[in-house]
């Protein structure tokens, strides 16, 4: 191997656990009865019990837009291997610098899963370059959520399709870049279709966005979702963990005299160039 290669490894290559959050607004929850009676802990709790649930290789934690740094300090990111974002009404209210910090550790390569509202989120716009914009409709109507690419690493273990009773509609044109892989596209009951998983990477980390979830039905709780929730956890644990820099390099070679000489401006550049 490489010396740069050798270099590039970090702890990643040697836990035995893959270490995920789950972030969630958690507002809806405290401000409605009703969907406090379906999520009474928060949706976040009920997700991460999911991934916990007859997985020891999964250590899981949950943060909300009320903790100090929205629970994403820069120690506890550095430790996170997948990062799974719930967002709605709050979008507003997530500080731009945790979004710095939530896109700097995913292009280092940590995993992003982006549910359902979570497309307009700032960190997902972020990383997507567009809109993110779709239709949609509040109606309880059914959602059958087609598996169109059956031998991905995500859809492992599901049938041919699976059927939630009542959810929040989502329409084309979803306004995103093209996908890497379509895994679901999903179907309702007053005629849409959907892009409703689909996944990317950026830098040296994977995205995941998965389109069930809205916050008044109980999603979460069917056995079809946690086992992409699941699956979706290992596809997008980090591979490799490289903190980007810009080196000035010195030669490998010897570089012969030329018989010209031209100007070096001398520039060191940093990523601080960028920001």
């Amino acid at each position: 191997m490489l010396r740069g290669s050798l270099d590039t490894l970090s702890h990643t290559a040697m836990k035995t656990k893959i270490s995920v959050i789950v972030w969630n607004e958690f507002q809806h929850e405290r401000q409605s009865s009703a969907i406090a009676e379906i999520y009474p802990d928060g949706m976040h709790q009920v997700i991460a019990q999911a991934l916990r649930v007859g997985d020891a290789d999964l250590e899981v934690g949950t943060a909300t837009l009320d903790q100090p740094e929205h629970g994403l300090s820069e120690e506890r990111l550095a430790g996170c291997d997948v990062l799974v974002w719930w967002g709605h009404k709050a979008h507003d209210q997530v500080d731009d610098a945790i979004v710095d910090r939530v896109q700097k550790r995913v292009l280092e390569g940590m995993g992003l899963i982006v549910l359902h509202s979570g497309h307009f989120s700032k960190i997902f716009r972020r990383m997507m370059g567009t809109n993110c914009s779709l239709k949609w409709r509040e109606a309880d109507e059914k959602e059958r959520v087609w598996v169109v690419e059956p031998s991905h690493p995500i859809a492992a273990g599901l049938g041919e399709y699976f059927e939630l009773p009542y959810e929040e509609m989502y329409g084309e044109r979803f306004d995103i870049p093209q996908p890497d892989s379509t895994v679901f596209i999903s179907w309702f009951e007053g005629g849409e279709v959907f892009r409703s998983g689909c996944t990317w990477e950026r830098g040296h980390g994977r995205i995941f966005y998965f389109r069930p979830g809205h916050e008044a039905y109980p999603t979460y709780y069917d056995a079809n979702v946690q086992k992409v929730l699941n699956n979706a956890v290992r596809w997008a644990a980090p591979r490799v963990n490289i903190v980007d820099n810009c080196p000035n390099a010195q030669p490998l070679e010897p570089i012969a005299k030329k018989a010209l000489n031209f100007a070096k401006v001398g520039i060191l550049q940093s990523t601080k160039d960028i920001q």
